[in-house]
């Protein structure tokens, strides 16, 4: 896993930028009823990013064939297929280069950028099983089957591991310096434990390997736990480098000390040279 990577709440088709994401309320579960879910749906392939169910993110299309993807979903039912690719450096995609499981999403807003680029804010609603890519151009479609979502388990210990997830995302972001102070109030307000696993699972500082594992556990509780251990991983990170960067400041602080005691008494012994006057 590469360290250099964004912070635990950052992601375009290549990386998005962080936004205050609200849990979802009772309407829009109700609403989500009233959707009729295609079997055939356009999809946009991700380089870095697992979109879960619940989580809104916002994504800066920037391939030819994705952005027709959106534009087309976007003036029809507003429905489109997201998936991560297996190799982020693959610029053209192939079907083998996707993954099978992903987040059917809606285009809650389509945004035309002055660069000609364009962002699309994406809400996921529906995991999903790819069957098979029925077209290629102008992008591609493929058929898909939607997968059930399990009841959230009614008892002390998912209650329990849901508390401890959103205890160690908080101690995350008080340790890095480069996470937004809002991610903390975020997570304080979220009360839904399947939006609280989602969202916490979508922002982690984790490869996408890591992120898609837990999107294709069919149980909730199962993505909890597996979400619990790679948090405490994280933070064992995060503690260690806020050790060494407490110890690299005490160091400096140290020498900062030490070179201007040592100006201040060199000063301070030419100050008393006796001054000798030609006879």
């Amino acid at each position: 896993m590469s360290r250099s990577q964004q912070p635990f709440f950052m992601n375009s088709e290549d990386d998005v930028d962080f936004m205050p994401i609200i849990p979802i309320t009772e309407g829009e579960q109700e609403e989500d009823k009233s959707i009729v879910y295609p079997d055939v749906v356009p999809v946009l392939p991700l380089r870095n990013t697992v979109l879960f169910p619940g989580v809104v993110i916002p994504i800066t299309v920037g391939r030819d064939k994705s952005i027709k993807a959106v534009n087309d979903a976007y003036k029809g039912d507003k429905l489109i297929a997201v998936l991560a690719q297996k190799d982020s450096s693959v610029e053209e995609p192939s079907p083998e280069d996707l993954v099978e499981i992903g987040t059917v999403a809606k285009i809650i807003k389509l945004i035309k950028m002055p660069d000609g680029g364009t962002t699309v804010i994406l809400q996921g609603k529906r995991r999903f099983r790819l069957l098979n890519i029925l077209e290629q151009d102008p992008y591609f479609k493929a058929s898909v089957e939607y997968l059930q979502e399990t009841e959230q388990p009614k008892d002390q210990n998912f209650d329990a591991l849901v508390s401890n997830i959103k205890e160690l995302a908080t101690q995350i972001i008080q340790l890095s310096p480069n996470i937004p102070s809002e991610a903390a109030i975020i997570l304080k307000n979220i009360e839904n434990p399947s939006f609280l696993i989602h969202f916490v699972a979508g922002n982690m500082n984790t490869d996408v390997k890591e992120k898609q594992q837990i999107l294709e556990l069919n149980d909730i509780d199962k993505r909890a736990e597996e979400l619990n251990r790679l948090l405490h991983r994280e933070l064992q990170f995060a503690q260690l480098k806020d050790q060494v960067t407490n110890k690299t400041r005490t160091e400096i602080d140290k020498q900062q000390r030490e070179y201007f005691c040592s100006s201040n008494s060199r000063v301070s012994k030419k100050s008393w040279v006796p001054i000798m006057w030609p006879r």
